[in-house]
């Protein structure tokens, strides 16, 4: 029986086309589309609790602004830890490890110079906590060796792709961990993308799946939240 000739879908516009635009001559969605549909949700679900104080940052307000009590702006590298720790598992489960990390070691110094089990004992309720404990102590412990101090607060003064070259040293940090560090702890117009998101745009929008996870698609570029919402 002969087979039928697989759909082969329609080549997209070189990246030469624009040093910014991936996707730069593909025609939909528009900018307006996807912030319709931005609106539509946030119409409809309200906005997300959980992503309250990154809108806070990023429109430059405090807590005081909104009438809520104030909370201390999150660092850097605990957002990077909080990152690695959500990989491969759920959002609840990675917080529930962060607290657990947070009250069994105060300092990030304790973390890199103990020798137990106990970093891995604390994350151990978010999964793979072997794997984890692993390439959180070797991330610090370099930040350590490099910058004399267990602190990521500097990547704030570094551009968008300073910081990716900086994190992307470490191992088990790739680009949509450090996309979702640059998006949500350093108000960065970047958007992390991944296989879910590539999957979808090349069967809803009729692209072709970028090669690479770093490559932003139309609706990941205009879904980048340049004014108040972050997801």
């Amino acid at each position: 029986m002969t087979r039928k000739p697989k759909r082969k879908l329609p080549a997209s516009p070189s990246r030469r086309d624009s040093p910014l635009e991936p996707y730069h001559g593909h025609a939909a969605p528009s900018p307006a589309q996807c912030l319709a549909v931005r609106d539509a949700l946030l119409a409809f679900h309200g906005f997300p609790d959980e992503f309250a104080p990154f809108r806070l940052l990023r429109l430059g307000l405090s807590p005081e602004d909104e009438g809520d009590q104030p909370a201390p702006r999150p660092t850097v590298l605990d957002g990077l830890v909080t990152t690695l720790l959500s990989q491969n598992t759920t959002d609840a489960i990675s917080r529930r490890a962060f607290a657990s990390l947070k009250a069994a070691f105060p300092s990030w110094d304790q973390v890199v110079d103990e020798e137990g089990m106990g970093l891995e004992d604390a994350i151990r309720c978010g999964g793979l906590a072997a794997t984890k404990a692993a390439r959180i102590r070797a991330m610090l412990r370099g930040v350590r060796e490099k910058r004399g101090a267990i602190c990521l607060e500097y990547l704030r003064e570094l551009s968008v792709d300073e910081v990716k070259r900086e994190l992307s040293q470490f191992k088990g940090i790739g680009p949509k961990t450090v996309a979702c560090v640059l998006m949500f702890y350093l108000q960065k117009d970047d958007f992390p993308v991944d296989t879910h998101l590539c999957q979808s745009c090349t069967i809803k929008l009729g692209v072709q799946k970028p090669k690479d996870v770093k490559a932003v698609c139309p609706l990941a570029r205009y879904c980048c939240i340049k004014e108040e919402i972050q997801e």
